[in-house]
C-alpha cells in the first residue's frame, strides 16, 4: 500500500482541494501518513496569490530532492495555484519532479499518480523520467469535482463545503482568474445533499467556500420571493437537521444585498461573523485596485451589518505598498481600520505577480516602506485584538470543540460562535461537542476558558 503525503500552502479552498486528492487517493488504496520521510508520493499543494509562498514550495520541494537518493522511485508532485501558473517551467526550476498539475485538473491527480506510480513499478532504475504536467483549463468540470470531503477517523467536527470556483473579478493584484479561472458554481441541490450527508456523520459546523463567495449562483440562478441564490443556499442548509453552524468564506462587500444581511438577523445557525476584505482605506487605491466600491461605501455597509447583528465580529483583509500607495493612502487605510474597529486582520505587504496589471504598475512602492507600514499595522492589529480579547474575561461562551491544540497537543481548541480561538483544559470528549467554556484569560490572539458544562 502506498504512502501519501501532502503539503498545503495558501487558502481554505487549496485545503479542501488537498482534502479532495487525499480522498480520491485513500480511495485508490493510498495511505495518507503525517510524515514526509514514511511516504511513496509527497505532493506539494501550491499557492501563487504572494511570491513567498511561492517561494516556500520551491524551496521545499529542493529540499524533497535528497530524499531521492535512499528512494529513487519516489513520486513528487506540485498541484495547485503555482502549478496553473507557472506549468512545463516548474520542471525547468524543480528538474526532479514527477507531477505539475494546475487547480482546473486537481479531479485528475488520483489518476496521473497511479499512472506514475504503476510506470515505476515497471521500470528499470535507470529508466527515463516522463513527467505529467496539466494545466490546462475545463470550463465544465465533471459533477462533484469541486468539492471532496474526507472524513478522518477521529471525529470531525467542521467540514468546508466548496460551492463555487472561479473568479471574474479581475482586481488588479489578484492571480486567482488566472489560477482558479472563470466563475461557475455547484447546484444547489448537489451542495445541500453533500452538507446532509456530513451532518449525518456527525459533523456539526459546516464552512461554505468560494473566490467571491457571496456572488454564488448569480449566472445558474434566478431571485427567489427577491432572495439572491446564495441566500436561498443558506436557508435550505439551514434546514439540515443536526447541523448547529454555518459560517462562509471568502465574500467581496459588493456582493452583500439586503437579503444577506438580514440573514444574520433571523437565521441562528449563521454565525455571527464576517470576513470582509477592505484592501485600503484609500477610494484612490481602492480605484486603482478595480475593487469596485468606496471607502463610504463600506462604511455604510459595516454599519448595516452591525444594525443588523450588533455583536457581529469582522474581520478583513488589508494591502499595504499597493503601487502608487503614498503615505497620505497608508494613514487614510489605518484611520478606517481604527474607524471600522476590526476583530481580526491579514495584512499583507504588496507582492507583484505575474499577468496581473498591478505587477506592471508605475510607483511601484519600495520594499522598506512596504515592510514598515505592514509593521506598524500589525502593531495595532495586537493592540486592538488584545483590549477585545481581554473584554471576553470573566464571561460565558459557547464554542464547538475542534480538537487539540495545534500549539500544545495535550491542551484542546474550540472556535466561538464570533470565530475566536479558545484553548482549554479538556480531553477526547469534547471533540465535536458544542458547549460552554468561563473564559479565564486572553492574550492577544487567543481566549483561554473552562468548560462549564460536563460532557
Amino acid at each position: 500500500m502506498p504512502n501519501l503525503y501532502i503539503k498545503t500552502y495558501g487558502c481554505q479552498m487549496n485545503e479542501q482541494d488537498s482534502r479532495q486528492v487525499s480522498g480520491m487517493l485513500v480511495a485508490r488504496g493510498y495511505r495518507l501518513v503525517e510524515n514526509e520521510e514514511e511516504a511513496d508520493v509527497i505532493l506539494l499543494n501550491t499557492c501563487s496569490v504572494r511570491e513567498m509562498a511561492e517561494q516556500k514550495a520551491i524551496g521545499k520541494m529542493g529540499m524533497l530532492r535528497k530524499l531521492r537518493h535512499d528512494r529513487p522511485r519516489l513520486i513528487l508532485g506540485y498541484l495547485g495555484c503555482m502549478a496553473q501558473v507557472r506549468g512545463d517551467e516548474l520542471l525547468n526550476i524543480s528538474p526532479h519532479v514527477d507531477l505539475v498539475v494546475g487547480t482546473q485538473k486537481i479531479h485528475r491527480v488520483a489518476e496521473y499518480v497511479d499512472t506514475i506510480f504503476r510506470r515505476y513499478q515497471q521500470a528499470r532504475m535507470d529508466d527515463e523520467r516522463l513527467p505529467i504536467v496539466d494545466v490546462s483549463e475545463e470550463q465544465d468540470p465533471p459533477t462533484g469535482a469541486l468539492s471532496h470531503t474526507h472524513t478522518s477517523k477521529r471525529r470531525q467536527a467542521t467540514a468546508f463545503v466548496s460551492i463555487m470556483q472561479g473568479c471574474n473579478m479581475h482586481c488588479a493584484f489578484c492571480i486567482v482568474p488566472q489560477t482558479r479561472g472563470a466563475e461557475r458554481s455547484r447546484s444547489v441541490e448537489e451542495i445541500v445533499e453533500e452538507v446532509q450527508m456530513l451532518a449525518d456523520k456527525g459533523i456539526l459546523e459546516v464552512i461554505l467556500l468560494g473566490q467571491i463567495v457571496n456572488f454564488y449562483g448569480r449566472h445558474l440562478l434566478k431571485k427567489v420571493g427577491n432572495k439572491t441564490p446564495f441566500v436561498q443556499l443558506i436557508e435550505r442548509i439551514h434546514q439540515i437537521e443536526g447541523l448547529e453552524r454555518i459560517r462562509f468564506i471568502s465574500p467581496h462587500p459588493i456582493g452583500f444585498r439586503q437579503d444577506l444581511i438580514d440573514c444574520f438577523a433571523r437565521l441562528p445557525k449563521l454565525m455571527e461573523h464576517v470576513h470582509l476584505p477592505l484592501q485600503s482605506g484609500s477610494d484612490r487605491v481602492l480605484k486603482s485596485m478595480r475593487r469596485g466600491y468606496t471607502v463610504a461605501a463600506y462604511l455604510r455597509l459595516v454599519e448595516r451589518l452591525r444594525t443588523a447583528k450588533p455583536n457581529l465580529a469582522l474581520s478583513t483583509d488589508i494591502i499595504v505598498g499597493f503601487p502608487g500607495e503614498t503615505e497620505e493612502d497608508y494613514l487614510a487605510t489605518k484611520q478606517v481600520y481604527q474607524a471600522v474597529d476590526f476583530d481580526h486582520a491579514f495584512v499583507f505587504r504588496y507582492s507583484p505577480r505575474q499577468a496581473t496589471s498591478a505587477s506592471t504598475m508605475e510607483q511601484q512602492v519600495p520594499e522598506d516602506i512596504k515592510e514598515a507600514r505592514n509593521r506598524d499595522l500589525l502593531r495595532l492589529l495586537r493592540i486592538t485584538s488584545a483590549r477585545k480579547l481581554s473584554a471576553c474575561v470573566g464571561t460565558r461562551m459557547e464554542i464547538l470543540c475542534e480538537g487539540p491544540s495545534k500549539t500544545n497537543p495535550s491542551l484542546f481548541s474550540g472556535r466561538t460562535r464570533a470565530n475566536q480561538l479558545v484553548i482549554f483544559d479538556g480531553s477526547n470528549r469534547h471533540i465535536g461537542q458544542v458547549f460552554d467554556v468561563l473564559i479565564t484569560g486572553s492574550s492577544a490572539s487567543t481566549l483561554y476558558g473552562d468548560p462549564v458544562l460536563s460532557l
